[in-house]
């Protein structure tokens, strides 16, 4: 079983895009992130063979939220936990099967190159552990196969939030004996300079002939939000 899952909060301003909120304000921040989300939600409608939105915080409220805001996915609730914590028991929850195979993102990088996860579930075939290096030193995703116990010891011990994230967790691959396969650089969208990055990619991409399909995201940086994103 292939599963994709995203780890994703939901919109409320004050609780999200806090770095982007420090100079947008909290709830111009937070309704970018919702575009984030449902293009998300739409983007990756017909990834592997599930979908699952992690959600949080573990509220009825939350949960209600994400119920009426996507279709086709399965919602998880995030346990109240460290990073760390909460996405060992992802893993533990969804990779239960020597042929799971379980991809897991975050919801801060909409404009994931096409393909990523099809050249994540392939490099599961013959390693134990799947790393999507960010250019803020931790990783926009990760991937695991199987229901060995060991790979679930790679989030032991890590400084989350630092810069350091990604070289910590390789070290701790190393230390377990684990094969470690590595995806492209990527990056993350927490600040204004990150919105500028994102939103000349997107530029780009579309000259280029190579168009991701982001449409609230895009409309909401050309200044035109939709009604109802």
């Amino acid at each position: 079983m292939k599963t994709l899952v995203l780890f994703g909060r939901q919109p409320i301003p004050g609780q999200v895009k806090t770095r982007l909120a420090a100079s947008w304000g909290p709830g111009r921040a937070a309704a970018l992130y919702e575009c984030f989300l449902r293009d998300q939600f739409e983007r990756f409608a017909n990834e592997g063979d599930q979908r699952v939105v992690a959600y949080s915080p573990s509220t009825d409220e939350s949960q209600r939220w994400f119920a009426e805001a996507v279709r086709g996915w399965l919602l998880w609730p995030q346990p109240d936990s460290s990073l760390g914590g909460r996405m060992a028991a992802c893993f533990e929850h969804w990779c239960r099967e020597p042929a799971d195979r379980v991809v897991l993102i975050g919801s801060d990088s909409p404009n994931l190159p096409n393909g990523s996860f099809e050249r994540a579930w392939s490099l599961l075939e013959t390693h134990d552990v799947v790393l999507g290096p960010a250019a803020d030193g931790g990783y926009w995703l990760v991937a695991l196969r199987g229901s060995s116990p060991q790979s679930r010891r790679i989030f032991d011990g890590i400084f989350w939030s630092t810069s350091d994230v990604l070289h910590q967790t390789v070290a701790r691959a190393r230390s377990l004996n684990l094969r470690l396969a590595l995806l492209p650089l990527w990056f993350d969208v927490d600040t204004e300079a990150d919105v500028a990055t994102l939103r000349g990619l997107l530029a780009a991409e579309e000259t280029a002939g190579n168009k991701v399909w982001l449409p609230r995201t895009s409309a909401f940086l050309a200044g035109s939000v939709p009604a109802n994103p």
